[in-house]
């Protein structure tokens, strides 16, 4: 039987060091004292250190928000400038991150999996890539778009499913995330407990079917019930407006105790004990996320480390982040069977088994 492997894995973050100076300008946006004291002890507890952005911070204390003066303060730009900015960046974090693994003969390629939901263009970044990294020009090219930081999982799917049909397919993944791009002006607190989270971040992955790597065994999304509303992820006139309810970590814990006592439920685990599962790559939304897998299974400390170590050195990066976890698995030589897991809007969880 064929089983398409993860080959190698290739991640890029911008220059810039944005989060203690996001956590400060956010602290700005809420006027009443009790609400930046909640914000502050929320950053506190984050786990995050560091986030990465091509926008340079500027000084709060003369009133700028990035050096550039992109965001200004009254007048945060609309969504076709923010647009404009990904067109111009993403390639170059895509080249970065794709110059880390080895392709081999590029004309080898036959697929291009873009996952992304923080910008669009078209003709885009699957053209722009293919173009600079001299694909064939008869490359088959998917977008995944808006699927928001599940769909690492349906670009490795589809990888997976043209590996299956065809043993000589050798599939170039990527995922780029700009979130930095979408940052608000508002005073609503849950939208400002965002600029705890997210940063920018590409991961490029090489799936084929040599058996080098990650094997990829099998793969499952579930929407969890009645939890549609808790993760949005809309088109606005100045940016993309995401809501991430507070209520989010409390629905997996749950899905996931129900999953665990009942084998059924909401499919998550599909009947694998925790104890038998070695590896977790489990998507870092945040502190309070891996905290709900951990205690909702029973997890050791240790089992979500790679996870909480790319929350803490990179935060959120939307679709790259679970790719980032996968990374570290490889390059330390983890070895077993794993679980691959993510969470989206709809509110969807996103699944796969692997082994190492």
């Amino acid at each position: 039987m064929i089983v398409p492997h993860i080959n190698a894995i290739g991640t890029a973050v911008p220059p810039n060091d944005v989060h203690a100076p996001f956590v400060a300008f956010g602290r700005t946006l809420l006027a009443d004292t009790r609400t930046r004291a909640l914000f502050d002890r929320m950053a506190e507890r984050s786990g995050i250190a560091h986030r990465y952005s091509y926008f340079l911070p500027g000084r709060l204390d003369a009133g700028e928000v990035d050096a550039e003066g992109f965001f200004q303060r009254g007048r945060f730009p609309g969504t076709a400038a923010r647009m404009a900015r990904y067109d111009r960046h993403a390639i170059d974090l895509a080249l970065q991150a794709t110059a880390k693994i080895d392709l081999g003969d590029p004309g080898r390629i036959t697929h291009l999996v873009i996952a992304s939901c923080t910008g669009f263009a078209a003709p885009g970044l699957d053209v722009q890539l293919a173009e600079q990294l001299s694909l064939p020009s008869s490359v088959e090219r998917v977008i995944v778009g808006f699927m928001g930081c599940a769909a690492a999982v349906p670009a490795l799917r589809t990888a997976f499913h043209a590996v299956r049909a065809d043993p000589a397919a050798r599939v170039l993944v990527v995922n780029l995330e700009l979130c930095t791009l979408h940052m608000q002006e508002t005073d609503d607190l849950e939208t400002v407990l965002s600029f705890l989270l997210f940063g920018d971040g590409c991961a490029a992955a090489l799936v084929s079917a040599e058996p080098t790597g990650i094997a990829l065994e099998n793969f499952r999304s579930t929407v969890i019930p009645d939890s549609r509303g808790l993760i949005t992820w809309r088109i606005g006139e100045q940016g993309f407006d995401m809501h991430l309810s507070g209520q989010v970590p409390g629905r997996i814990a749950q899905a996931l105790r129900l999953d665990r006592s009942t084998g059924a439920a909401s499919g998550l685990l599909r009947g694998d004990s925790p104890d038998e599962i070695d590896l977790w790559a489990v998507h870092a939304g945040g502190r309070t996320v891996l905290d709900a897998v951990e205690i909702a299974l029973g997890l050791p400390p240790a089992a979500l480390a790679d996870s909480r170590a790319v929350l803490h050195d990179h935060g959120n990066m939307s679709s790259a982040t679970v790719m980032f976890t996968l990374a570290r698995m490889l390059t330390r030589g983890a070895r077993g069977r794993g679980m691959a897991m993510a969470f989206g809007p709809g509110m969807v969880a996103e699944t796969f088994r692997f082994r190492r």
